[in-house]
């Protein structure tokens, strides 16, 4: 039996690791709440959220060319605005079509390609759930997937 074709979450022929800011969301697998509640307006996160929200800050922890803008965590979704800033660690651009010298690629450069967002977000993911597991939420799961949208200008920013 043939499986119906997947409708495809990125932008055709679009290079997710290159430098741009990129803003996305990934819901809980069934929208279960279970990174807290909002009250009064005001999210107000569980053990399990503290975790969503520690796990992002571990992103450009774990990738220097991770620049974290906005976060927040939803009690069934997250959403976060990131970027891909190779040049923040010498692993970007190749200015020698400006007029500049190339820089000769080193083993630390070598080893700081910049993955793509689908591998941040999936690094996050792995690692966000096998902590809240080992917290006690033994089931937790994310959907598959996140939804993203490249931020080209200001305007899409703000």
């Amino acid at each position: 039996m043939k499986w119906p074709d997947r409708k495809r979450n990125r932008l055709n022929g679009f290079d997710y690791s290159r430098d741009a800011l990129y803003f996305m969301t990934s819901c809980v697998k069934d929208k279960a709440c279970v990174f807290g509640e909002v009250v009064n307006e005001t999210m107000q996160l569980n053990k399990y959220g503290c975790i969503a929200e520690q796990q992002w800050t571990w992103l450009k922890e774990q990738y220097p060319y991770v620049v974290l803008h906005a976060f927040v965590v939803m009690p069934n979704h997250v959403h976060g605005i990131l970027e891909i800033d190779r040049d923040a660690v010498g692993t970007g651009r190749d200015l020698s079509a400006l007029g500049h010298a190339a820089e000769t690629e080193t083993p630390l450069s070598l080893s700081l390609k910049s993955k793509s967002l689908s591998q941040l977000i999936g690094a996050y993911k792995t690692t966000t759930t096998k902590l809240i597991r080992a917290a006690g939420l033994t089931d937790f799961s994310w959907q598959r997937s996140f939804h993203d949208h490249i931020i080209r200008n200001e305007r899409a920013y703000n």
